[in-house]
């Protein structure tokens, strides 16, 4: 029996403000706890992006020193207390604008793979 190394397979990084891209994106359709954001994201990227909770709770206290987003505590699903986050009018703002720049650096991305 051979002994072959293992190989990990790299786990995908997030592009730097990707993940309050993301967030604000999962908020816009109603209010989630911490745990169902991250959830979200992992079901929509088809399970390639993992939210770790040492990034999640971070990057949504920054959207609520920022406005874009408010919290309230509620009872999940499984009974337990969390807070809900929330998207402000602030924050839908903003992510209209983070996807506007999403979709022009996209574009600059492909022109340049497709003639280079």
């Amino acid at each position: 029996m051979s002994m072959m190394p293992k190989i990990d397979t790299p786990k995908p990084g997030m592009p730097s403000g990707a993940l309050a891209m993301l967030i604000l994106r999962v908020l816009q359709s109603g209010s989630l706890h911490g745990y169902a954001i991250a959830q979200r994201i992992h079901l929509l990227s088809s399970e390639v992006l993992e939210v770790e909770e040492g990034s999640l709770y971070p990057a949504l206290q920054k959207l609520l020193l920022k406005g874009w987003a408010t919290a309230d505590w509620g009872i999940s699903e499984t009974n337990r207390k969390v807070r809900f986050y929330n998207l402000t009018p602030a924050g839908r703002k903003q992510l209209e604008t983070e996807l506007q720049e999403y979709d022009r650096v996209t574009q600059a991305i492909q022109s340049v793979l497709r003639t280079a």
